[in-house]
C-alpha cells in the first residue's frame, strides 16, 4: 500500500541522486567563474533583455557580480553564490577564488563518494585538513606594520596584486597609488563613504586621479559666490519652493487680485522668515536634499550664502559624514542643529561638468577619485576594480598580516594537509589528500587561464616546496616558477576567508541527502 506524502506537483530526490544533483550544479558554477581567475583571467559580458541601449550590458570579470547577476534554480549553486557575496561585503576580493575552491574542493568529494566512502568521514577529514591548512597560512604570514617603509611596500604589492586580475592591469602602478593614498587617509577605518568615486566618460583609464577633499555633482545657484573660504556648511532635507497650503482638499476664495497679491506676499514673508532663521545659524553654505526655488536662491545670493539644490541623498548623507555635520529639517531650535565644516567650498570642472569640491573637510580626511574611461561598460568595471582593492587594502590595515600569492599560499596549505594526512588512520587520510590536491588546483587554473602547461609548472612548484622554498609561486610572466616574496602579495585575511567559506559551504552541499522541491502554484484563469 502506497501513501502520497507531499501534494501533486512535488518532487524529491533522495540519498545519491539529492547528492549528485549538489554536486554537479555547485561544480558547474565553479566552471562557470574559474576563467576569471588570476591576472590572466577572461571576462564575462552579462546580457540583460530588460534594458535598453548600454544599460544591459555588463563586461566583468568580479565573481561577485557575474554570479549575483545570473539566475540560478539549483539549490547548491545558490549557496555558492551567497559565500561569494558574502566574500565581497567582508573583504571586498577573492569572490572568485571562494567559488572556484568549493567547486574543486567538492570535485573531489565525489570521487570519495564513488569509492563508498561514507559523507560525515568525508566531512571530518577536511575538517582536520582546515585545521592543519588554517595553521600552516598562520604560520606563513607576516607584518610589517612597525616597518612604515615596508608596510608601505607590502599594502602597494597587496594593491598592485588585486589590480592585476583586472581592467586596470595595464596602469595597476597608477592605481595602486592611488588606492593606498586614499586608504591610508581613512587613519585605520574601515567605513569606505569618506572614499567618494566619480565617473566620467571621455579621456582614457589612465587619465585618473585622487582629489583632495570630496565632490558633490551639483553645481552652485545664480548669482551667489562662487568660492568660500572657512565654510560653515548646513546640510538640510527640507521643502524651499514657495510655501502653499498644504492640507488636501483645501480651496481659497479671492474676491479681487489685491487679495490675491496679498496672499502671495504673505507666502513670500513666510519664505523670506524661513531663509533668516537658516542665514541666523552663522552658516556661509547650504546644501539642500530639495528644490529651491527662485525667490528663496535670491534670498541666500543677497545674503552672501553659498545655496545647492537637489543634492541626491546618498551625496547628501556622505557630505554630513565628511563634514562632521547632522542633516536638518526644522530650524526653529538652533542649539540642536549641528554644522559641517570645512576650510574652502569652490567650483570645479571635471570633464566637461561643473561640480562643487569640498576641500580640507572637518571630520577626517576624505577624498574622491575621478574615473575617466571610453565607454560606461569600462567605467563600471574600473568602479569595481578600485572598490575591490580599497576594500581589501582597508581590511589589511585592520588585520596587517600578509602572505604570498601566486599559488604560493595554496601549495604551502596542500603540503601541510599531506603531510598532516600521513599521521591520521583510517579513510578520514583519504578525505585529507582530496582536500590537498583541491587547493593545489587553484595554481592549476592560474596557469591553464594563462595558456601555460599547468601540469609541468604546478610539479616543480610542488618540487621547490618540498625541497624547502616556502616562498615560491607561479611567475606567469616567465612562464616558470619564481620566488614571489615581496613581488606578489596577499592579504592574510583574504586568503583565510577563502579557506574558510569554501571548506563550510562543501561541508552543508555534502551532508544533504534529500532534496524536496514544492509542487508549483497553479496559475488560475
Amino acid at each position: 500500500m502506497s501513501t502520497q506524502l507531499f501534494n501533486e506537483g512535488a518532487t524529491q530526490e533522495r540519498a545519491e541522486n539529492a547528492r549528485l544533483s549538489n554536486i554537479i550544479g555547485a561544480i558547474a558554477v565553479g566552471d562557470l567563474v574559474k576563467s576569471t581567475l588570476g591576472p590572466k583571467g577572461m571576462d564575462k559580458i552579462l546580457q540583460s533583455t530588460s534594458g535598453h541601449g548600454d544599460a544591459g550590458v555588463v563586461v566583468t570579470n568580479d565573481g561577485a557580480t557575474i554570479l549575483k547577476s545570473i539566475p540560478l534554480d539549483n539549490a547548491a549553486a545558490k549557496v555558492l553564490v551567497n559565500i561569494s557575496k558574502v566574500q565581497d561585503d567582508e573583504v571586498g576580493d577573492g569572490t572568485t577564488s571562494v567559488c572556484v575552491l568549493a567547486a574543486e574542493i567538492l570535485r573531489q568529494a565525489e570521487q570519495l563518494l564513488e569509492q563508498r566512502i561514507h559523507p560525515q568521514t568525508i566531512i571530518d577529514g577536511f575538517r582536520l585538513a582546515v585545521g592543519s591548512a588554517r595553521v600552516a597560512l598562520e604560520a606563513s604570514a607576516e607584518s610589517h606594520k612597525d616597518d612604515e617603509e615596508r608596510w608601505h611596500a607590502d599594502l602597494l604589492s597587496i594593491a598592485r596584486t588585486t589590480l592585476s586580475s583586472k581592467v586596470l592591469a595595464s596602469d595597476k602602478d597608477m592605481f595602486a597609488e592611488i588606492c593606498v593614498d586614499a586608504v591610508l587617509r581613512l587613519q585605520g577605518s574601515t567605513n569606505l563613504d569618506r572614499i567618494q568615486i566619480i565617473k566620467r566618460t571621455g579621456g582614457k583609464v589612465s587619465d585618473a586621479y585622487l582629489a583632495d577633499g570630496f565632490i558633490l555633482n551639483k553645481k552652485i545657484g545664480v548669482n551667489q559666490p562662487r568660492a568660500v573660504k572657512g565654510a560653515r556648511i548646513l546640510v538640510a532635507n527640507t521643502p524651499m519652493d514657495t510655501d502653499k497650503v498644504k492640507v488636501f482638499g483645501a480651496k481659497i476664495k479671492v474676491s479681487d487680485t489685491a487679495q490675491l497679491a496679498e496672499l502671495e506676499r504673505a507666502e513670500r514673508e513666510k519664505m523670506r522668515a524661513k531663509v533668516q532663521k537658516i542665514a541666523a545659524l552663522g552658516i556661509n553654505v547650504f546644501v539642500n536634499r530639495q528644490l529651491i526655488y527662485n525667490w528663496p536662491e535670491q534670498l541666500f545670493a543677497d545674503a552672501g550664502i553659498m545655496a545647492i539644490e537637489h543634492a541626491d541623498f546618498d551625496g547628501i548623507e556622505r557630505l554630513a559624514l565628511v563634514t562632521g555635520g547632522d542633516i536638518a529639517s526644522s530650524f526653529d531650535s538652533p542649539e540642536l542643529v549641528k554644522l559641517g565644516a570645512c576650510a574652502t567650498v569652490e567650483e570645479v570642472i571635471i570633464g566637461e561638468e561643473r561640480m562643487v569640491k569640498f576641500g580640507g573637510t572637518g571630520a577626517g580626511a576624505a577624498c574622491t577619485i575621478v574615473l575617466r574611461g571610453g565607454t560606461s561598460q569600462i567605467l563600471d568595471e574600473a568602479e569595481r576594480s578600485i572598490h575591490d582593492a580599497v576594500a581589501v587594502l582597508s581590511q589589511t590595515v585592520g588585520e596587517p598580516r600578509i602572505v604570498h600569492g601566486g599559488g604560493c599560499a595554496e601549495m604551502l596549505m596542500s603540503k601541510a594537509v599531506d603531510d598532516a594526512a600521513k599521521r591520521v588512520a583510517g579513510k578520514k587520510a583519504i578525505a585529507m589528500e582530496a582536500f590537498a590536491r583541491a587547493l593545489r588546483q587553484m595554481p592549476t587554473i592560474l596557469a591553464d587561464n594563462a595558456g601555460l602547461d599547468s601540469a609541468d609548472l604546478v610539479a616543480k612548484l610542488r618540487a621547490a616546496h618540498y625541497e624547502g622554498k616556502s616562498t615560491y609561486g607561479l611567475d606567469l610572466v616567465n612562464s616558470d616558477i619564481a620566488d614571489v616574496k615581496g613581488v606578489v602579495t596577499e592579504s592574510f585575511k583574504l586568503k583565510r576567508q577563502v579557506l574558510l567559506s569554501a571548506a563550510e559551504a562543501a561541508e552543508m552541499i555534502l551532508r544533504v541527502d534529500d532534496i524536496i522541491r514544492c509542487a508549483p502554484r497553479q496559475r488560475r484563469n
